[in-house]
């Protein structure tokens, strides 16, 4: 093992910045994800506490290999900001932690702790004392114990462990309660066990740029660039209408192409699990006959009714995770109860629009046993108590009547506290000097009853505001203000009414939360499932808006696809025709790779059938990213991404590549394409992954680089010449392409047409071997003449110059315009 030692100090690295944000009110301000992390002889324990939703994710021990790929994947999928970790470990971590550290692109804090901060004994007193709002006040030791064992196994020493490690940084650190009572600890709301999402998932941010399934965009508004980027035209996100053409004349189409494609979630929630679907593309073919199966459901014109209520519902799901956070630490607004009940009232339509559903999809069985009456016991209760009027009126928290006889007789008393003090103002009056005309009886929250009379004009200084058995109290606006024995009495009698009366409600509004937070176990089920149901019916309206069918999926390494379409290049374009390929190559790829992976997300696919396999990773060589901070060339870039597909390909991944080798010398492009190639082709059946490779190096064939195999296939574009016109037939056929239309192609983008002649003459001299000539050669007798001509103009130009220098321009009998008119012009004429 390698003892480090222990650090004070971090260096804050470059995080990826946080894309979820809230409706409305709903502020969550910038989150923070702390991990921590142990490894011992090959195993893993960790834990993280990501503090947007107050959840502490913990993962049992798992054996991981030398290099720590297990871990690396982890850090890959919930980006930490913080890693915790003992400053006592083996020396892969070491290293592995020595690697965090050279990314330029990804530098989080790095805590390190004494070894004796992770102790067995140490963390899991730490646990029993951790601040778990969800849990009774009143639960013993021996009762908390027993629920912890519950959610976890204490079998799993590093977890336990670095579940240690991980709350002494939040209490050291106070994250969330920054500003808060000491003794106020971290909360935690919910306890929950992390798996690793599709560990056969692989490579999969290595395409999503590729492929346009994520595209961010600046922001066209200057007074927006602070904001960051928005999300582009993509799979994901929007379309941009100015770009497109609908076909159907149905308004919902139109009014949804100015919104987004797939993500069309009705709750935040939602669109930020659509988004780590996204990320997380997978093979469980269990997860995905789930999501299938809800999708075939709504996609079906005759539960159209349904889908809308059922989003309608959605519309007010609120952030729950927010909402209980912020009554942990009783920071909840009026806007925070009203989110509630919302939330709470829809959820409670939701179930009840799903318990007459299907029973035998598993997504409304789960929504039908999970959305317990625990929901309507706080619609119930909020109902009730929570005054949403007057609350909005007070911007407070503020109860109904009858929830609280003494709150209501204190209100009783402050209503009618107008009449009976204008009673007492009288009574005042009366013992008042006879100067005196007229005078108020007052309260003021915090300071109590006071008597107010007018200003006298003979009162100036404070000495003359003395009045005899009146305290006087201040000045205001012309008014002396004092306070009597009839107001001192009113004080001792009624006290301060409305200070009382916000105190007695708050603490109603306590008793409620801790009521709510007792049941929120209940609420996350609510937010996760309503996510899910959100996101599949997103999918489904897309499906039914652009025609998309249910592939077929198949555990083989099989693609096959019946009229298929890109499902971007359909909506941008005003005729799209449906074929095996497009007109473009790579459009053909990025088609078939979308479509792959709409599939591996449970979605339907642009296509009249498909059947599809689940591969394990997604490869592209096809768009090279340049940019002076990367410090790479282009072709080294290609290198980089096609050594990806090369070694970690497996006989279940796609690989798409596009023109590969272009940035090199033809000859070196031409043997390292015709190298890989080989590379995949000397594979077996089962160890060779789908590759589709376009390529304009013809010689691969010619040449016969590559072996005869069972596994190549030979595929080009048909095309026809119409004189000398280039018409695209738009289908896909076996053989390879003859010529590669490269002098149609430069006609068809506006090249001269001499230009394009002279290149068609060098590539036909050039293939024959016949001797290429320079145009631009003259002879040397037409040089001769050339030269001749040009001495000539040069001595008439002396002359020019030396007659004007033999100008005297201060001689006013000298005729300027004359001399240009007879001299000058003449000469330039002659010269030209």
């Amino acid at each position: 093992s390698n003892n480090m030692t222990e650090e004070s100090s971090f260096v804050r690295g470059d995080m990826a910045p946080c894309s979820a944000s809230l409706n409305g009110d709903e502020n969550e301000g910038s989150s923070e994800v702390l991990l921590s992390v142990l490894v011992h002889q090959c195993q893993v324990g960790l834990s993280f506490y990501d503090s947007r939703d107050c959840i502490l994710h913990f993962m049992p021990d798992t054996v991981d290999n030398n290099d720590l790929h297990l871990l690396d994947k982890v850090i890959q999928e919930i980006s930490p900001n913080v890693i915790i970790t003992s400053a006592k470990q083996e020396q892969n971590m070491t290293q592995f932690i020595k690697g965090l550290g050279s990314n330029p692109d990804y530098r989080p804090d790095i805590v390190v702790y004494p070894s004796a901060n992770f102790g067995l004994e140490v963390s899991k007193q730490r646990l029993m004392s951790a601040h778990l709002p969800f849990l009774p006040q009143s639960i013993t030791e021996k009762e908390r114990i027993g629920y912890l064992s519950s959610c976890m196994s204490f079998d799993s020493v590093l977890m336990l462990r670095s579940i240690g490690g991980l709350l002494k940084c939040l209490e050291r650190r106070r994250v969330g309660v920054e500003l808060e009572d000491s003794s106020i600890g971290v909360p935690i709301l919910q306890l929950l066990a992390y798996t690793l999402y599709d560990q056969n998932s692989k490579h999969v941010g290595m395409f999503l740029f590729v492929l346009q399934i994520f595209k961010s965009e600046l922001h066209p508004s200057i007074y927006k660039l602070h904001a960051g980027v928005k999300e582009g035209l993509s799979l994901f996100g929007k379309t941009h209408l100015s770009n497109c053409w609908v076909v159907s004349v149905d308004l919902c189409k139109y009014e949804y192409l100015q919104s987004c494609i797939l993500d069309r979630c009705q709750c935040k929630h939602g669109s930020k699990l659509l988004r780590q679907w996204f990320h997380r593309p997978t093979r469980d073919m269990c997860v995905l006959k789930r999501r299938q199966e809800v999708v075939r459901f709504f996609t079906s014109p005759r539960n159209s009714d349904v889908l809308n209520t059922l989003q309608n519902f959605l519309r007010n799901i609120r952030n729950i995770s927010t909402l209980l956070y912020r009554m942990s630490l009783s920071r909840t607004k009026v806007t925070d109860w009203q989110n509630l009940y919302k939330t709470v009232y829809s959820s409670l339509g939701i179930r009840d629009t799903v318990r007459v559903l299907p029973q035998t999809i598993q997504l409304f069985q789960e929504i039908s046993k999970d959305f317990t009456d625990d929901l309507h016991y706080i619609a119930t209760l909020i109902s009730k108590v929570v005054d949403f009027e007057g609350s909005f009126a007070e911007n407070r928290f503020t109860i109904k009547p009858n929830v609280d006889p003494a709150i209501d007789e204190k209100k009783r008393r402050m209503m009618g506290l107008s009449d009976f003090l204008s009673d007492v103002a009288q009574a005042e009056l009366e013992d008042l000097d006879s100067c005196f005309s007229t005078c108020t009886v007052i309260y003021i929250p915090l300071i109590g009853f006071l008597l107010s009379v007018p200003r006298l004009p003979g009162m100036v200084e404070k000495e003359s505001f003395e009045i005899e058995g009146l305290d006087f109290i201040f000045v205001s606006e012309d008014r002396l203000h004092y306070r009597s024995a009839r107001t001192k009495e009113l004080d001792s009698t009624l006290g301060d009414l409305h200070c009382d009366i916000k105190d007695m409600e708050t603490a109603v509004m306590m008793q409620l939360q801790a009521a709510i937070l007792q049941r929120s176990s209940c609420l996350y089920k609510v937010l996760s499932l309503c996510a899910e149901l959100d996101c599949l019916m997103a999918l489904a309206k897309a499906s039914q808006d652009y025609g998309y069918c249910s592939p077929s999926l198949t555990p083989h390494c099989r693609l096959i696809l019946h009229q298929s379409r890109h499902p971007l290049l359909e909506l941008c374009t005003p005729v799209f025709v449906s074929n095996p390929c497009i007109s473009s190559e790579t459009e053909g790829k990025v088609k078939v790779g979308l479509i792959v992976f709409m599939a591996l997300i449970g979605s339907d696919v642009p296509a009249k059938e498909a059947e599809i396999a689940l591969v394990d990773a997604i490869f592209t060589r096809m768009h090279s990213c340049e940019s002076v901070s990367v410090g790479l060339s282009t072709f080294m870039i290609d290198l980089n991404q096609m050594a990806q597909a090369l070694n970690h390909s497996t006989g279940m991944s796609l690989v798409l590549v596009d023109e590969f080798g272009k940035g090199t010398n033809t000859v070196d492009g031409l043997s390292l394409l015709a190298a890989c190639l080989n590379h995949w082709l000397r594979r077996t059946p089962t160890e060779c992954p789908l590759v589709f490779l376009a390529t304009n190096f013809h010689s691969v064939l010619q040449l016969g680089l590559l072996p005869p195999s069972p596994l190549l296939s030979l595929l080009t574009l048909e095309t026809a010449v119409d004189g000398e016109e280039l018409v695209f037939l738009y289908q896909l056929r076996e053989g390879i392409c003859q010529s590669s239309y490269a002098a149609n192609i430069a006609t068809l983008a506006g090249l001269p047409p001499a230009l394009v002649q002279r290149g068609v003459e060098v590539s036909d001299l050039y293939r024959t071997g016949r001797t290429i000539k320079r145009i631009d050669h003259t002879s040397s007798d037409e040089e001769m003449k050339r030269f001749h001509g040009f001495f000539l103009i040069l001595q008439i130009y002396e002359r020019v110059v030396e007659k004007f220098l033999a100008l005297d321009l201060d001689d006013p009998s000298v005729d300027l315009q004359s001399y240009m008119k007879n001299e000058l012009l003449p000469t330039a004429g002659e010269t030209l």
